[in-house]
C-alpha cells in the first residue's frame, strides 16, 4: 500500500520532526520521505483531515477479549478492530479466557487468530496455572511461543514466597511479573472502595489498605530478589507514594493505571449502576488527583483503558453479584484529553512497548510505519452510538471528550475511525 498523509502535526518527541506540520509519505509499511508539500503518483491513497496530528501507534497494556471460551463477550477479530478504531495499533491481551492462557499451545491459538491485522496482539501469559495462584505456568514455554510477560488478571497472589520464585526464575530469561495488587482477606466481601459513599450507599466496602499492603509487599520481595516487576491498575495515594520510593531505590518497577480510575470517583455509585463496578474500585477524588499526578510526575508510567468487556447478565444484576470490569478502549483518547496534556497522552499511551520490550519505531524516513492519527479539536460527549465492542459496559458513558481518533496505519492496513 502507498499513502501520503498530509498536513498533519507530528507529536513523537524522540523524533527531529516533533510538533512540525509536514506530509508524510509512506511505501511498502516504510516511512519513505517526510516533509513538506511533497509530491505523490495517482497511485499514493492520500489522508487529509483538518487539525490532523501523528504519533506512533499506541499501546493498550491491558485488554481483555474473551476468546476462547467467552465469546459472547468478545471475539479477538472484534476486539482487534475496535482497537484499530480507537487509535491502537498493539494491545496486551489478559489471560482471562476459558481455558487460561497458562501454557504454550493457548499462546499460539491467540497469535494465530491476530494475524493478518492492523493491530497486533501481544499475549500476556498467566502466571500460575489456571490463574488459581497455586503453581506456577510455564512460563518459559510461553515466552517462546510470543508471551511478553505473565500474570493473573485482577488476581494477586496470597502466597509471596511464590511470587518470590517466580520472580528469581524469570530472571533466567529476562521475564517480566504483573503482579496486581490486592489483599483478599481484607477485601472481603468489599465491592467498592471503603468510605462515605459505601457507608451511604450500605455496599460492603475495600479499603486502600487492600492495595497498598500487597503494593508494600512485593516491593520488598522485589528488592530481595531483583527481577522486574510492573503492578497494573494501582488506584491509591499511597500506592504512587510506595511505588515513588522504590523507583528512587533503583528497583525496576513500572506500574499503570486505568483511564477510568483518572476519571471517575466512588461519587458515581449513587445510582448503584453496576458499570462503574470495576476492579481496582473508583476510589475518592483524593486518590483520582494523586494518580494524575503520578502519571504527570512520571511516576506511573503508563495508562491503559484496562478494556474487560462483560456481558448483559452478568452486569444489569443486584450490585453485590454483578462482574467487575468496564469496556475503555472507544473513550480513552477523548477523555484523557480533557486532564492530560496532548504530550503526555501520547507518552503514556506508547511508553508500555519498551516496559514489555517490543520494538518502536520512530517517526523517522526507513522506519517501519506504526501510526496513529488523531484530531484534538471537537468536544463531544461518548455515547452509546460511539460504542464498537460487543458488550455495552462502558463506565465512561455520557461523559465528555475532546478530539477523535482518525485511524491506524500498521502492518501495511489502513484502518479509519
Amino acid at each position: 500500500m502507498k499513502i501520503i498523509i498530509r498536513e498533519a502535526k507530528i507529536v513523537d518527541m524522540k523524533s527531529s520532526f516533533h510538533n512540525q506540520v509536514v506530509d508524510v509519505k509512506i511505501k511498502d509499511n516504510i516511512i519513505e520521505k517526510i516533509g513538506q508539500n511533497l509530491s505523490a503518483t495517482n497511485d499514493y491513497k492520500e489522508i487529509k483531515e483538518s487539525n490532523l496530528h501523528l504519533s506512533q501507534g499506541w499501546f493498550d497494556s491491558s485488554v481483555s477479549l474473551g476468546e476462547p471460551g467467552f465469546e459472547d463477550r468478545e471475539t479477538i477479530a472484534n476486539g482487534l478492530d475496535v482497537a484499530a478504531k480507537s487509535g491502537f495499533t498493539a494491545i496486551a491481551l489478559q489471560p482471562n479466557t476459558y481455558p487460561v492462557l497458562d501454557n504454550q499451545s493457548q499462546i499460539l491459538f491467540v497469535k494465530q487468530k491476530a494475524q493478518n491485522t492492523a493491530t497486533d496482539l501481544y499475549p500476556i501469559g498467566a502466571l500460575t496455572k489456571n490463574s488459581d495462584g497455586t503453581d506456577l505456568a510455564e512460563m518459559f514455554d510461553m515466552k517462546n511461543a510470543g508471551a511478553i510477560a505473565f500474570g493473573d488478571y485482577n488476581k494477586s497472589i496470597s502466597n509471596a514466597n511464590l511470587l518470590k520464585i517466580a520472580l528469581q526464575y524469570a530472571q533466567d530469561f529476562d521475564g517480566l511479573l504483573l503482579a496486581f495488587c490486592q489483599d483478599e482477606k481484607i477485601k472481603g466481601n468489599g465491592v467498592v472502595n471503603e468510605g462515605i459513599v459505601s457507608t451511604r450507599l450500605g455496599l460492603k466496602g475495600i479499603p486502600n489498605l487492600a492495595e497498598e499492603l500487597i503494593v508494600a509487599r512485593n516491593l520488598f520481595l522485589l528488592e530481595y530478589t531483583g527481577g522486574k516487576l510492573h503492578i497494573p491498575t494501582i488506584s491509591t495515594a499511597k500506592s504512587v507514594e510506595l511505588i515513588r520510593d522504590a523507583k528512587a531505590k533503583g528497583l525496576k518497577v513500572t506500574c499503570s493505571v486505568a483511564v477510568h480510575n483518572l476519571i471517575l470517583t466512588d461519587e458515581k455509585l449513587e445510582g448503584f449502576d453496576t458499570r462503574y463496578k470495576v476492579s481496582p474500585p473508583l476510589r475518592t477524588e483524593k486518590d483520582r488527583i494523586a494518580l494524575i499526578s503520578g502519571v504527570i510526575n512520571n511516576t506511573i508510567d503508563v495508562i491503559t483503558s484496562d478494556h474487560n468487556p462483560i456481558d448483559v447478565e452478568h452486569k444489569k444484576m443486584e450490585f453485590d453479584l454483578s462482574k467487575n470490569g468496564t469496556i475503555g478502549m472507544e473513550s480513552a483518547f477523548g477523555v484523557l484529553m480533557t486532564i492530560l496534556s496532548l504530550d503526555k497522552i501520547v507518552e503514556k499511551l506508547t511508553s508500555a512497548r519498551e516496559i514489555f520490550n517490543i520494538n518502536n519505531s520512530e517517526i523517522a524516513e526507513g522506519k517501519i510505519a506504526n501510526l496513529t492519527l488523531f484530531s484534538t479539536d471537537n468536544e463531544s460527549v461518548f455515547t452509546k452510538e460511539n460504542i464498537l465492542s460487543k458488550s455495552k459496559n462502558a463506565a465512561l458513558l455520557n461523559i465528555k471528550t475532546k478530539g477523535k481518533v482518525i485511524g491506524i496505519y500498521n502492518n501495511s492496513k489502513l484502518i479509519l475511525a
